[in-house]
């Protein structure tokens, strides 16, 4: 952040300078592996999120345990997005770890919480997020609704049908596609945009996840570093209020 101050949320990504100009048409298949993993993570991390709501409601802290496999998937499916359809941004597979101690070109890290608010912790994860999940919605997710008219009658609705458009995420992706495809290069500018959009969703993730109070920022940081922040180290606690 430029102010010099930072987020509890770090998302990182490094493009890598060769990437192929085919592989892409392919990662699908590649990574349906970590897809059937991360089905079961993340319903391990809503059932643990839910008894870290509780925990955090009686206690005012997030049990570390939860906490730091709850940043693991963050980080897995941070690593899978990066390498397939989120970005495309390297073309090293993504490790079967939910570690941060791996050589990997998309990084996240959250900082460990001290004392959480045990008011917020009942209306932030919905009511206070809902500017954020707006945005992320426009990122993310997309439809098109269409009415059909079978009988050609003014007024007559036929069944509903809704076209489900990629986002402006999947969007931009695909313009990075057909770039590599056709010049062998990723557009510089497109892969700052989309990490811009993924550190935003990200921080809403882990704010909805109930792994801080900081509310997080209405800016799109866009690039590969987080501006004006010094790394986080895997599951470092931040000074003052946030941690012990």
């Amino acid at each position: 952040m430029n102010d010099g101050t930072r987020y509890p949320v770090q998302v990182e990504g490094t493009l890598d300078p060769s990437l192929s100009r085919w592989l892409w048409l392919v990662k699908w298949i590649l990574v349906i592996p970590h897809y059937v993993v991360l089905v079961f993570l993340w319903i391990a991390f809503f059932v643990l999120t839910v008894v870290a709501f509780f925990a955090i409601l009686f206690t005012g802290r997030y049990p570390r345990g939860i906490f730091g496999f709850n940043v693991g998937v963050l980080r897995w499916s941070w690593r899978v997005a990066f390498y397939a359809y989120g970005v495309l941004g390297t073309d090293r597979y993504p490790p079967f770890t939910l570690s941060a101690d791996v050589d990997y070109p998309a990084r996240l890290e959250v900082a460990v919480p001290g004392d959480l608010s045990r008011g917020l912790v009942l209306v932030k994860w919905w009511l206070l997020a809902i500017p954020h999940y707006l945005v992320v919605a426009l990122f993310t997710t997309g439809a098109v609704r269409a009415v059909s008219e079978p009988d050609g009658s003014p007024g007559a609705q036929g069944p509903e049908v809704v076209f489900q458009s990629p986002g402006l995420i999947g969007l931009l992706v695909l313009f990075a596609a057909v770039a590599l495809l056709f010049t062998g290069s990723y557009p510089r500018g497109l892969f700052d945009f989309l990490l811009g959009m993924h550190r935003w969703g990200l921080r809403v993730a882990a704010y909805a996840a109930l792994m801080t109070d900081r509310y997080p920022p209405f800016v799109l940081e866009k690039g590969g570093e987080e501006a004006g922040t010094v790394p986080l180290r895997p599951d470092e606690p931040l000074g003052g209020g946030e941690a012990r």
